[in-house]
């Protein structure tokens, strides 16, 4: 028997365990439904199965479950085809919304883990492996959740609605963003969305997002004039024309942000040029950069003045530059209203915690969904080890977070 082959026998043993031992139902039930899912190598945009498992569960509670398919089944990358659940119990609204991905990122070396990564381990009070923290945990709280709430109260106001997607953490063009343009052509609206990202960070429900900054990405070519570094007056280095520009992008001030949003900030992610030999001018240039931006700016602002600081010191230059934009997502902001106090009464009355309100991260597929018109809150586990080597998450916040989100539906959706 092989070590890896030793360790998911101590640790599946180590679960069984565990699952038998708990006395908290909220947390037997959402650790055993985390470990089913943490268990299939859903790396994205595979679902392995995933989807399956919470049709099963939903259906039971009264959910009429609905698989989406966009992309295409012949072909891989971000072209590959997605699977995506849409789940909802209840026509009336308000309608609440639980979405999450069953995806998760490549493991590297699995020879780093200390556990193998797709066989869940409890070990020292954490749940070890990959999708752990981000996001398996938050889907089996929302699953764990709704049942219950179901079960109490089967006649309860509103809709509830599950948006499961496989794509969010690759190019996300045939996930979310697909579903929403499917819902919206039905006029199936959101009011209230609760994400399930991993938000947290020291305890259980201190930090969570209501909005995230704006995403823009470009890429810079700069295109010169090969030639021999002794006859600089024979050629045209891209590099030497790059830079001032450069250098002036990177100083740049674009907003002073707001109360919700830090400043819009930019980085230059990479920068790649020259042939390798020292006495050659290259030709070209490429430098890829990313702006992280608030709602005082906007994309097209953004691009326009980006252009205008290449503009002038390209404008007695022999070298000419082009710049290929992508926008990832929107800025989107859910000011103070009822879906935030909600949350932060429920994370209260569960843990005691007062919650901060905070933009900063990444983002997510919130940005897809906010611009419909829904108020969106992203709100789960702790994000200490999202995407690393020995994913894990504590154990005891599990049966917590569900409890909590049952609290979020009878905030929003009894009285």
């Amino acid at each position: 028997m092989s070590n890896n082959d030793s360790i998911a026998k101590i640790a599946n043993n180590n679960i069984e365990t565990i699952k038998k031992s708990a006395t908290d139902t909220y947390q037997q039930a959402t650790l055993a439904l985390s470990i089913a899912l943490m268990e299939r190598a859903s790396v994205t945009p595979d679902d392995t199965g995933c989807q399956d498992v919470l049709s099963e569960r939903l259906t039971r509670a009264g959910f009429d479950c609905e698989f989406m398919y966009f992309g295409d089944k012949a072909k891989s990358g971000e072209h590959a085809e997605v699977k995506n659940l849409w789940a909802r119990r209840g026509i009336a609204e308000p309608m609440i919304c639980f979405a999450g991905h069953t995806d998760v990122v490549p493991t590297g070396d699995e020879r780093n883990w200390t556990y193998p990564p797709f066989s869940p381990t409890i070990a020292d009070g954490y749940l070890w492996g990959r999708g752990a923290a981000d996001m398996k945990t938050g889907i089996a709280a929302f699953t764990v959740a709704a049942e219950r709430f179901v079960a109490n109260h089967p006649e309860h106001n509103g809709s509830i609605a599950f948006l499961i997607t496989s794509d969010e953490e690759g190019p996300s063009i045939n996930g979310t963003v697909k579903v929403i343009e499917t819902l919206e052509a039905r006029e199936e609206k959101i009011t209230y969305c609760l994400v399930g990202e991993p938000s947290s960070t020291d305890t259980l429900g201190d930090i969570i997002k209501n909005g995230r900054r704006g995403s823009l990405g470009a890429v810079l070519t700069v295109t010169g004039k090969q030639g021999h570094v002794a006859y600089p007056h024979l050629a045209s280095n891209p590099i030497h024309a790059a830079l001032p520009a450069l250098a002036e992008l990177s100083a740049a001030t674009w907003d002073n942000g707001n109360d919700y949003f830090p400043a819009t900030s930019l980085q230059i992610s990479n920068i790649d040029g020259g042939t390798g030999a020292t006495n050659v001018i290259p030709e070209t240039l490429e430098a890829v950069f990313n702006f992280r931006f608030s709602t005082e700016t906007t994309a097209d602002e953004l691009k326009e003045k980006t252009h205008a600081i290449f503009d002038k010191h390209f404008a007695d230059s022999k070298a000419e530059y082009d710049i290929s934009w992508k926008l990832s997502g929107e800025p989107f902001l859910t000011s103070e209203g009822k879906l935030v106090s909600a949350c932060q009464q429920a994370i209260k009355s569960v843990t005691g915690t007062n919650t901060t309100l905070s933009t900063s991260g990444g983002t997510s597929d919130g940005r897809f969904i906010a611009p419909t018109g829904a108020q969106v809150v992203e709100l789960g586990v702790r994000n200490a080890t999202i995407h690393q080597v020995d994913e894990k998450v504590e154990v005891d916040d599990l049966g917590r977070l569900a409890k909590i989100y049952e609290r979020v539906l009878e905030n929003l959706l009894l009285g």
